[in-house]
């Protein structure tokens, strides 16, 4: 089909019926959309049973839930971060703060809530290596900032999360951490590992298609907030992890691999009340002040509660 006649035809597919009211933005953007999907079909030949093997395939991701994997696996939810950053770089804000990344599809709304110091592994994997993290949130200068809520998730040693992993105990792994005046957060848990989208999965049968893997580096996940602030959303990864620079959702950012320090000294296990190894993280967040006329920092989507 030559351009004008794409013209046209799309001219009349996105008239407005006489007596409605659009939206001027939701019509401005599925308008745009369109247009490009119907440039992109032009291009490249698609076929009715092309188009609607892609239907298909969006219902089944839908019916699988996979909405919020999907994303991140095609680059849209790092995307969307890089634009929140360049807001606030424009406004002056983000050059000393931690990196942002992706929330990913597997918070848990309502854990459990410590002052100060928390464990948040169950303690039934015995055989993990033990974890002990901690850090001061800071402001852009450096200062401590107080009265922080620091919240925390991540997988256990096979890769799963609780709640979704009805194996485990409700918010393994899991916890909601309120610094005091120091700004100070601490907790014990486990070593991570990384996961991969589950066999036979939506996101994986594209991932496929496009020559890629689904699987991710171990990490651990933060929501950082404090009065004044923008929320932070990040995470960091484990050093080491062969899969760092390969993660299907292109989380890895620099800043956000912190030093790992392991411990087999049979005094300091003692004193950390472990029987085995264990690991050390120090990691200080850094925030960045609330501004008006930026990106919101609370992002509206639909969360798990449990």
């Amino acid at each position: 089909m030559q351009a004008k006649e794409l013209d046209a035809l799309l001219a009349r597919f996105t008239q407005v019926t006489p007596g409605k009211t659009p939206n001027p933005r939701v019509k401005a953007i599925v308008d745009r959309i369109v247009r490009d999907l119907f440039v992109t079909m032009n291009e490249f030949d698609v076929t009715p049973d092309e188009f609607w093997t892609a239907c298909n395939y969006l219902t089944e991701l839908g019916k699988n839930n996979e909405a919020g994997l999907l994303a991140p696996g095609l680059g849209f939810e790092h995307f969307l971060d890089l634009l929140v950053e360049e807001r606030e770089s424009a406004a002056g804000l983000n050059e000393n703060g931690t990196p942002r990344t992706i929330e990913g599809p597997l918070y848990v709304v309502g854990a459990p809530v410590h002052q100060g110091s928390a464990r948040i592994d169950d303690g039934l994997d015995t055989e993990a290596e033990p974890l002990f993290m901690s850090g001061v949130v800071r402001d852009a200068s450096g200062k401590p900032v107080p009265h922080a809520v620091v919240e925390v998730w991540h997988a256990n040693s096979k890769g799963n999360y609780s709640i979704f992993d009805s194996s485990q105990t409700p918010f393994n792994n899991r916890g909601t951490i309120q610094t005091g005046a120091d700004g100070r957060y601490s907790f014990q848990s486990i070593m991570p590992s990384g996961y991969a989208c589950p066999p036979g999965s939506s996101t994986l049968q594209l991932l496929e298609l496009l020559g890629r893997h689904g699987a991710r580096p171990a990490h651990i996940h933060f929501f950082v907030s404090a009065p004044g602030y923008r929320k932070l959303t990040t995470q960091i990864n484990i050093m080491g992890d062969p899969l760092i620079d390969d993660d299907f959702a292109f989380a890895t950012r620099d800043g956000l691999v912190p030093d790992v320090r392991r411990i087999d000294d049979p005094a300091a296990m003692e004193a950390r009340g472990v029987n085995r190894p264990f690991a050390e993280i120090a990691f200080d967040f850094r925030l960045v002040e609330a501004r008006d006329g930026l990106p919101t920092d609370v992002v509206e989507r639909p969360r798990v509660s449990a």
